[in-house]
């Protein structure tokens, strides 16, 4: 018996519930020599905003037990560079285009989703709002108000499917959940990095260039199954589940926990092959246990 992988995440048609998470893929054409790109149900872009930006200042990753930190800065070419060269090479793939967009402001968030509205090659829209709120200084993920606003200024600029891409450095996510859905997100994306540091005690400095990053990999996998079990009995739209995923076991645990679909983020630095091993591992675990439909695990956990 050969399981059914299909998922649906909004409009968005995947044949499998595998995606790669933003900023750890590149745009996709980074990993063309080294991983099956055209297996996956979606490649998700790094964060693209609309003008150039350098990025945080060096060093930018370090390795901690069991995980990363990371503090880019959301380095990448702006926008137009990114439609007229990087989107024209990617889609060669033949594979769902998930576009992650993030702003300094509310309005420069619609205007990211006018600009990219009218190109077909892009199937949806990820909303990074794990940036500061230039009025607050705050995430515009950590407020429910702030959230609203920036989902309905996607919204009301483009008809592609809206995902609404989390924090976890809140104290509960659930109003902040809804209130994505409630401004008209297609599905939710959690968990993005948690806030963290390291320390060179020699040189009594950050590890980090700008002291502090987020911190992503196995290590958080516990909070990110957590929050998205409570985040799941929260909405009724689909869920994205991320953070630490290093294989299929892992996967099937986000499923059961209420994600409709996952994607890997970290291990693709450790392994390029992890995505598609994991969706192999997947339906060989359907297969052993008599599911014929991957959509039947989703929120399947006993409490």
């Amino acid at each position: 018996m050969k399981p059914k992988l299909n998922v649906e995440i909004g409009r968005l048609k995947l044949k499998n519930p595998v995606m790669v998470a933003s900023g750890t893929f590149g745009y996709g054409l980074e990993f063309e020599n080294v991983a099956g790109i055209g297996a996956l149900g979606a490649v998700v872009t790094k964060t693209i905003t609309l003008h150039r930006r350098v990025g945080n200042k060096p060093p930018r990753i370090a390795e901690t037990p069991s995980g990363m930190l990371n503090s880019i800065g959301l380095e990448n070419p702006g926008v137009d560079i990114f439609v007229n060269e990087k989107l024209k090479d990617l889609s060669k793939f033949k594979v769902p285009i998930v576009v992650s967009i993030a702003g300094d402001t509310v309005e420069e968030y619609g205007q990211l989703a006018g600009a990219l509205e009218g190109i077909n090659s892009i199937d949806a829209l990820e909303i990074n709002i794990s940036c500061p709120n230039l009025h607050s200084g705050l995430l515009f993920a950590q407020e429910a108000g702030t959230t609203a606003r920036v989902v309905e200024a996607v919204r009301s600029n483009t008809k592609k499917t809206v995902i609404t891409k989390l924090s976890p450095n809140v104290t509960d996510i659930t109003p902040i959940a809804r209130a994505a859905e409630e401004a008209g997100s297609d599905a939710i994306s959690l968990i993005n990095t948690l806030m963290a540091m390291t320390v060179d005690i020699k040189e009594k400095v950050s590890t980090l260039g700008s002291v502090t990053g987020g911190l992503s990999g196995p290590a958080i996998m516990p909070i990110a199954l957590y929050m998205i079990w409570r985040t799941a009995r929260t909405v009724k739209i689909p869920i994205i589940g991320m953070g630490g995923i290093m294989g299929w076991e892992d996967a099937v645990a986000f499923m059961m926990c209420g994600a409709s679909a996952v994607s890997i983020g970290t291990a693709n630095f450790v392994n390029p092959s992890t995505a598609e091993e994991v969706i192999e591992g997947m339906a060989a675990y359907l297969r052993r246990h008599g599911i014929k439909d991957i959509n039947a695990l989703v929120g399947t956990l006993r409490t």
